[in-house]
């Protein structure tokens, strides 16, 4: 009766570290210390509930009860086991010192005995001691498993695009739907050909998209794959190399060739200086092909004068100079043709969200009718197999009905996966489409030459200057722009 008048808090603590796997859950916990309480009188004041590790200090919720403790607000605490409250000797210490000091009054818990006397203060030491103890050797005991790993060949990691983990032993294997496609984009960057923005469009329209996100691969994340040794037999961990017992997807030869490519297209060329001329390297002349340079004169009364003209390398070529400021006028005018207008971009942008949401539902939709009929396939197989066992069918009968079904469940997966590949992935980069096309808006006035340029090379190719006028052929999405009839049907 005596513990009837003093308040307790609860503590309820449960992380997602390996240690705590065999711990009952937070719900669990709460039902048998709550259980626990009423049975011994005890009043709860308040209930603290954690899901952050104890392994080292800095939880807010336990450090939030310790205040509560300091401030007189409960003499006791209750736990479902002393290694809730820490697994760390800061947490630990701190737990101890109010007891010494008489701040905490009491510890209870269902699971463990604990008297205020220097025996039951030894024994409380132990079960903070040993909770660390398993720790620091649990710790350890992973540790030296990664390290025998390491030394197996075996990447102790989620296994890169191109490859699948293989859960039942311990290793990695190659991803039967996609390595093809891997090695393809480093067959295709090898030729340096391709830009990494448009290896990551190829990678879209093969269908390798993230796996976890399910949608275009980031640019960073294409860079790092055609930069990953695993793909050739070899693994970094830690800043070290292993050799690896996967199976390759790719020769040395290759990935060495595409590294060879891209520290060619990331080193600076050396030119002359360009006197801030924007769009050097861009252009070809329309008449001789050759490339479009740019010059800068400076008159003795000081005047200065700014143009691009052909380099009529080797040729006859009668092409003539074409004045900075042209230029920039036609320049400036093509951005103005591909803009968004800008009352466009909210209704375009709602139209576009309310496609994702319709699209997200449309898929479950579509998944679970075929994983149904994939289910029901499965049970008419098992049927089937009873069915012979009672010879009610004969082998032949058999064979055929079970040849069909699985042929039929065979289409049903590839059309999920066909399904999962198609799905609504034209939706991000149609987004970023039309943000794009609404930066353009902004271009024009822009003195960014850098971000012009980029522009310019993003939304078409075969850049020519003939005449004194700029040309070029847009990308298939901008030519739609051009026009501006795609987008009136999402402003409505």
């Amino acid at each position: 009766m005596q513990n009837q008048t003093k308040k307790f808090f609860l503590y309820a603590r449960k992380s997602t570290d390996e240690a705590e796997k065999q711990v009952l859950s937070i719900e669990a916990q709460l039902t048998e210390v709550r259980e626990f309480a009423q049975k011994e009188n005890i009043s709860i004041v308040r209930e603290f509930i954690e899901t952050k590790s104890a392994k080292k200090p800095g939880r807010d919720i336990f450090e939030q009860m310790i205040s509560g403790i300091e401030k007189g607000e409960a003499m006791g605490i209750l736990a479902w086991h002393p290694d809730r409250l820490a697994r760390n000797a800061v947490d630990a210490g701190k737990i101890i010192n109010l007891l010494d000091t008489g701040k905490l009054e009491m510890l209870k818990f269902p699971t463990f005995w604990f008297d205020k006397t220097p025996q039951g203060l030894f024994m409380l030491s132990i079960a903070f001691g040993q909770s660390k103890y398993y720790i620091d050797n649990l710790s350890e005991n992973i540790k030296r498993g990664l390290r025998q790993k390491l030394r197996n060949g075996v990447y102790p990691g989620f296994a890169p695009i191109g490859y699948i983990n293989e859960l039942r032993n311990h290793t990695i294997l190659k991803d039967p739907e996609n390595w093809q496609l891997v090695r393809k984009l480093f067959e295709e960057y090898a030729t340096g050909k391709y830009t990494l923005e448009q290896i990551q469009k190829l990678a879209l329209s093969l269908g390798l998209i993230s796996r976890r996100s399910k949608n275009i691969l980031p640019l960073s994340r294409i860079q790092r794959m055609l930069q990953n040794p695993f793909y050739y037999g070899l693994f970094q961990f830690k800043n070290e190399i292993y050799e690896g017992i996967h199976e390759p997807i790719i020769s040395k030869q290759l990935f060495e060739e595409v590294q060879r490519v891209m520290a060619a297209r990331g080193k600076p060329r050396k030119e002359k200086p360009h006197y801030g001329f924007g769009f050097l390297g861009i252009f070809k002349c329309g008449e001789c092909g050759r490339s479009i340079t740019a010059e800068q004169h400076i008159k003795k009364s000081g005047l200065v004068f700014r143009h691009y003209r052909c380099t009529k390398k080797n040729t006859d070529c009668t092409q003539k100079y074409v004045n900075e400021k042209d230029l920039h006028l036609q320049i400036n005018d093509i951005f103005q043709k591909v803009a968004l207008p800008k009352d466009w971009l909210a209704p375009i942008l709602t139209k576009l969200n309310a496609e994702e949401k319709e699209a997200s539902q449309t898929s479950r939709t579509f998944a679970q009718n075929v994983e149904k009929e994939i289910s029901e396939i499965e049970n008419k197989v098992s049927r089937l197999l009873d069915m012979r066992l009672e010879n009610t069918i004969s082998l032949s009968e058999y064979k055929e009905k079970k040849e069909k079904l699985l042929n039929q469940k065979a289409d049903l997966k590839q059309k999920l996966i066909d399904f999962g590949r198609k799905g609504n992935y034209w939706l991000e980069p149609m987004r970023n489409f039309i943000l794009s096309a609404h930066k353009a808006n902004f271009l024009f006035n822009s003195e960014n030459l850098e971000e012009k340029r980029s522009f310019l090379q993003k939304i078409g190719s075969n850049w020519i200057l003939q005449n004194k006028n700029a040309s070029f052929q847009p990308q298939k999405e901008w030519a739609l722009a051009l026009s501006k009839s795609q987008f009136s049907v999402w402003s409505g």
